[in-house]
This record gives structure tokens, sequence and C-alpha cells, in this order.
């Protein structure tokens, strides 16, 4: 008989564990539960490439909508698991439902940190983190339309740089003193800052967003400093948090994400969790990380079904990103800590150089822009636990393979 696994949430790590369970055949009876309409769909596309309508809406699904069914898994949009039952090993839907399991999955991801000041919930205030945030936003940008964005993070940022693209006039207001600053060094932010200002985005740090005005929508943001800029459009993109409530009701250890172990265990043996919501150690790292990213989504979720399918391993991958913005395209790999040595590789008024982060000698990142050789070479070093000569490293006169 089959073993019934449920998986709740239909993002990137729900959606890819369906497809490599459902490529055991008959192994597995599969039900994929999502609490919003659309079939699983990568988020990277919602800030660029969708946002102006480069990619049709189909182009974003990870399988096309027939798939599901096609293979046999039940799928169930637009539905909430309200509660878990661990004892009974059963779940109840949001229609009152009961669902048995005997193996399950949370990959509840995240959501988006919401802005605390009035206005906040004036129509015309958008977040971007789904499909339909992204189709609202859309109606409203166009030519001529004039954008605030708040956070200067990837997600602010990319859409500033898409927007611009469509026409609008942007700006960013970041409390920072500079843009990523949680996640770059000082030389990639004031590449990026540069990049953004000669594209004419209004780029606003060390300035907070101190309320939303507006009547019946959004017209204007006041500032920090007490500057008005009008508004059609407002977005949001302050970060998000993981999705844990489920979980925690259920007595599953939590803190800052559901804590799984190297093989996206749950505190419960019959629960695993996967992608942006687990808080999972990385033997690379050497230390207990959240990541949200498609690449720790994917990967986790992988972890999972070989871990069912009895051919488990240890997850222990480098972390990656990339963000596209503009024509930059920055691919990163690695966590560095905000104290380790920074060594830039390249001109960055070329537009194309890297920056690579390394600790006692060791590499713990690479930030590449444009150079994606550097980022393979990196990506490299980071898994190997390489240490390299920053004298050498910086000197692009030697090859990066002979560096």
């Amino acid at each position: 008989m089959s073993e019934h696994i449920v998986i709740v949430g239909a993002g990137h790590a729900g959606g890819t564990l369906a497809v490599q369970l459902a490529r055991a055949k008959d192994r597995f009876r599969i039900t994929l539960i999502g609490e919003e309409a659309w079939p699983p769909y990568e988020r990277p596309p919602l800030s660029k490439q969708f946002l102006m309508g480069d990619v049709p809406l189909e182009k974003t699904f990870l399988r096309p909508e027939t798939f599901y069914a096609d293979k046999g898994i039940d799928l169930r949009l637009g539905t909430q698991v309200t509660a878990i039952d661990r004892t009974a090993r059963s779940l109840t839907l949001s229609g009152g439902e009961t669902l048995s399991y005997d193996k399950l999955a949370l990959c509840t991801g995240t959501r988006v940190r919401e802005i605390p000041v009035v206005g906040r919930d004036l129509p015309g205030v958008h977040y971007i983190r789904t499909i339909d945030d992204t189709q609202a936003i859309r109606t409203v940008a166009r030519e001529g339309a004039k954008v605030v964005i708040a956070g200067g993070g990837y997600i602010g940022l990319e859409a500033a740089a898409a927007l611009r693209k469509m026409g609008c006039e942007v700006t960013v207001i970041e409390m920072m003193d500079r843009v990523m600053a949680r996640a770059v060094a000082e030389p990639v932010s004031r590449f990026y800052e540069a990049a953004h200002r000669a594209e004419g985005v209004n780029l606003l740090l060390e300035t907070g967003v101190a309320e939303i005005g507006g009547t019946d929508r959004a017209t204007h943001v006041v500032d920090s400093h007490g500057h008005l800029h009008p508004a059609d459009l407002v977005l949001v993109g302050i970060g998000v948090v993981p999705v844990v409530e489920l979980a925690e009701a259920a007595g599953l250890a939590t803190d800052d994400g559901i804590i799984v172990d190297s093989r996206a265990r749950t505190s419960d043996p019959d629960i695993f969790a996967a992608g942006d919501c687990t808080r999972h150690p990385n033997r690379i790292l050497g230390r207990d990380v959240r990541l949200e990213s498609v690449q720790n989504a994917v990967d986790q979720a992988r972890c999972i079904a070989n871990e069912l399918s009895d051919k488990g391993a240890d997850y222990a991958e480098v972390p990656w990103f990339w963000s596209d913005q503009f024509d930059l395209k920055m691919q990163m790999a690695g966590l560095p800590a905000p104290d380790d040595q920074v060594v830039v590789r390249g001109e960055p008024s070329t537009r194309s150089f890297s920056v690579f982060y390394l600790r006692d000698g060791r590499v713990t990142g690479v930030n590449a822009i444009n150079v994606g050789s550097d980022y393979v070479r990196g990506r490299k070093w980071i898994g190997e636990g390489r240490d390299v000569d920053s004298v050498r490293l910086a000197n692009t006169e030697i090859p990066i393979k002979e560096v």
C-alpha cells in the first residue's frame, strides 16, 4: 500500500518535493496543499521579468497546470491547514475536512514583514510576494507613474530597476546608510547606489517612512525627515518572516524558523520541513542558518524526497543566490560575516568585478557582478574550505583559476 505524503505549502519547496516524489511511481500517494489559487511557481520573476511583462504567467509555473493531475498528485489550491494533530497524524483544513497522513512535510515559506506606519492598509500600498501582488502592481505601473519603494534590499532594488525600465519615476527609501547592507560589503553597496542613481532612481539613505498618506488610496509618503513624496503606487520590501505558527501550535521546535536536522526532519519523526521556513545545520558554514533562497528550497526538498525514498544523505550545500538589476547580474555564494576581510577583484567602473570575503585566508563568500567565472570559482572554494592569497586574488593579471 502506498504511503500518503501530505505537503503543506505549494511554493518552490513544496512543488519541488511533489515533483521528486512523483518519480517514485506507485510508492507514494501525494497531496499538495496551497493557500494561493496558483500552482507552484517561481517567485524571483515577480520583481523582474514578470513585473515588466517579459514572461507570461504560465512561464513562472514550476510545471504546467496539467502536470499534477497527470502524475496523480492531489493538488488542493485555495486551501489552508488550520491545525495538525500529531497523535492522530491528521490535519484540519479550512473547509473543516480532516486529512490523514503517513508523513507530513511543512513547506510554509515566509510572509512579508508589514510596515508599521499610519496608512499601511490604504489601497495602492503593495508588497511583492505573490503573483496577485505583481498583477496588481502592473495595473498601476505605467510610463510616468510615481512609485515610492520602502526598502533598499534585493527586492526593493530589483523592483526599482524593473519599474524604471517601464518608465516610472522611482524613489527608494532605505533606513540603513547603504543599500543591501545586511548582505553585501560596502564596495558592492556603493556600486549599486551609483548604478541606480545613474538610471534615474531617487535613492534616499538613512531615511525611514514616517507615514503613508491619502484618503481613499495612497497618494504620498512622508519620510522620516518630513519630506513628502507623491505616489501613485507604494511598494514595501522590508523583509519577510518565517511562517511557523502551524508548527508552533503543534508543539514542534522552532527558533526563527522550524528547526530541522541535516535531513530536514523536525522534532517529530513523521514531520519534515523545507525551504525558507526552516532553520537547519549547515556543515560547510559550521552553524545553523535560515535561508531565503530558491537553491535552499529546492535542495532541502530533494533531501526530504531522498530520505523518504531510503536514499537519505545529509544536506550540506553552499548557499547561493542571484539578483538582476538593469544590465547587472550579481551571483552570490556563501554567507560571509560582517567582519570578514573584503577583497575587490577588478574595477567596479567596468561594471564587471567581484568581491571575495575571507576569514583567516579562507574563502567565505563571493559577490560576482557580470563575471560568472569568479562566481563559479568562489563557490567551489567555499565548498572546499579553500585558503587563498588575498594579494594574488586581487590581481586580475593572474587568472582566477591560478589564484
